[in-house]
């Protein structure tokens, strides 16, 4: 802070003498040599105050990622959603999402669900259901979880469990290989490969040394997956 009011002092003085052709005005004194400060002065002074007064002021914070924080669940077939209808239970319903992507409650069949947020789903329930209630308070919650299918996560081949793994922010390949209990006896494990779609470009192949990473604990192997991945464990032929 004293740093701050010195520059200003500096810049302050300059800029009077450089406007007025004069010094500041201060108390009296015996002797009182002018000053001499110019346009030219006045300049490099405040170039020296300014640059010394940005070094104490500190850095201006990173920025902030808020992708993962916007970020809502889709819902997806298969899906089991809880429909709570404020103040009328005969009304609300806990159903799963049926393969064609809707779903049917009480005064309102066949609603899409898929590739909805819940919020959305909910606003569009409760329009629908205007018709009959008064100022209807409609929530969906998702009971169980599988996602819409280019957002799952597909294991196949010899894994323990395979199975396909609604994606996560942040899901690694050693949480992918929890979830499918690890890989069978049979497994090459240190073959196996992910494939992945790139927008426009087709599929790429990223090889992976899974025995490294569960067995010998090589972390550099700990991959992040992405939406629609799937990884392909292939046997061992000894």
């Amino acid at each position: 802070m004293r740093g701050m009011q010195a520059c200003s002092s500096v810049v302050e003085r300059c800029l009077y003498t450089a406007g007025v052709g004069g010094s500041i005005p201060s108390a009296p004194r015996a002797s009182r040599r002018p000053s001499r400060c110019s346009t030219a002065g006045f300049a490099a002074a405040a170039l020296l105050a300014l640059a010394g007064c940005g070094a104490t002021q500190p850095p201006p914070p990173p920025p902030v990622d808020t992708a993962a924080e916007t970020a809502e669940y889709v819902i997806g077939a298969g899906d089991r959603l809880g429909i709570f209808v404020y103040d009328n239970p005969q009304l609300s319903a806990e159903l799963p999402v049926r393969p064609d992507g809707r779903i049917s409650v009480p005064l309102v069949p066949d609603v899409t669900a898929a590739g909805r947020t819940p919020t959305e789903l909910s606003k569009i329930l409760a329009e629908q259901l205007k018709k009959y209630v008064r100022d209807p308070n409609v929530t969906v919650m998702v009971r169980e979880f599988v996602g819409p299918f280019d957002r799952q996560v597909k294991v196949i081949g010899e894994a323990a469990d395979p199975q396909a793994i609604p994606y996560r922010s942040h899901l690694t390949l050693l949480d992918v290989m929890i979830q499918t209990k690890g890989l069978t006896r049979f497994a090459a494990g240190n073959s196996a490969m992910i494939v992945r779609s790139v927008p426009g470009h087709g599929q790429t192949q990223l090889h992976v040394r899974l025995s490294d990473l569960i067995k010998d604990g090589d972390i550099s192997q700990n991959v992040e997956m992405q939406p629609g991945d799937t990884l392909i464990i292939p046997q061992s032929w000894f």
